[in-house]
């Protein structure tokens, strides 16, 4: 190839320059272009982020300032059935028109929860004035009479005044007699202690699982030396279940003699009948009551 050839074809290709890198006119250009494009999308980023910041501060002093303005209107109850909504109104009244964001909730709780049928109350503001007041009741499940006033008793083993619209709201309940032993636990309720008051559960639990000796007792007698006794609704007969639990299993016996021996012989066959021991009842006559009679199952 001729010198003038070779000239005329390297002189196409670009010219090192002094540190041996290649010029090249048009990718200058393009990178240029990328990095003016890339720097003007976060200029828009940012000043759209920091629109978005400033009009939620707005917002937010606005709001702050509305939330000063606004009064309790009115209050939600949830959660009542024992308890009537009347009731539970007529002790918030005085928070009516109070400021909203000021209102102190546990205060409010406070007032509330003087209910003795209440154990629990959740207060919650709304932003339209109202406020929601979600009660969480105590449950009867028996009844007694201490110092000639009735109560009921929960789950729990606190006293309850008696309610004079309650009767209709809960199913009839079990007659709790024979309680000596009782504590004072502030708010001016007092409370079974717990041996009794889990005593009290267990026959219930039981009494709930029975074919039909939950229609035919109709108290629990508390005693001592393992001498707690049911007595049904139509016989003035004393089963004596004891104190140490199982009484499902006594039930079961109360059921079984109640449709042998009490149905054919009558209520006022005896004075007490004794379910506390395995496959066996004893049973004594009112006639003689120093003589107790074995009977089977």
């Amino acid at each position: 190839m001729s010198d003038s050839k070779r000239q005329e074809v390297l002189g196409s290709f670009p010219e090192p320059d002094s540190k041996g890198s290649r010029k090249w006119a048009s990718g200058g250009e393009i990178g240029g272009d990328l990095r003016s494009t890339s720097s003007g999308t976060w200029f828009v980023r940012i000043f759209i982020f920091l629109m978005v910041l400033a009009a939620l501060v707005v917002l937010a002093f606005f709001a702050s300032q509305w939330k000063k303005g606004v009064l309790v209107r009115g209050f939600v109850v949830d959660g009542a059935s024992i308890i009537s909504d009347r009731e539970l109104l007529s002790r918030l009244s005085d928070f009516k028109g109070r400021n909203l964001e000021k209102l102190d909730t546990r205060e409010l709780k406070k007032r509330v929860l003087a209910l003795p049928y209440l154990r629990d109350a959740e207060i919650s503001k709304e932003l339209n004035g109202l406020v929601r007041v979600t009660v969480f009741e105590r449950e009867p499940v028996a009844v007694t009479v201490i110092n000639g006033q009735i109560m009921a008793i929960d789950r729990e083993g606190f006293l309850l005044p008696e309610k004079k619209d309650i009767a209709g709201r809960v199913p009839k309940l079990l007659e709790v007699t024979g309680i000596t032993r009782l504590q004072s636990v502030g708010n001016g309720l007092r409370q079974l202690e717990v041996r009794d008051a889990k005593m009290i559960m267990q026959f219930l639990e039981a009494l709930a699982e029975s074919d039909y000796a939950r229609l035919l007792i109709g108290e629990l007698h508390l005693a001592d030396n393992n001498m707690a006794c049911c007595i049904a609704l139509q016989a003035p007969v004393r089963f004596i279940v004891g104190n140490d639990g199982n009484y499902k299993e006594k039930l079961k016996k109360f059921e079984i003699f109640w449709q042998k021996v009490v149905s054919k012989k009558g209520f006022d066959s005896y004075e007490t009948v004794d379910l506390r021991f395995r496959d066996r009842i004893f049973t004594r006559d009112p006639v003689s009551p120093e003589a107790p009679q074995d009977v089977s199952l």
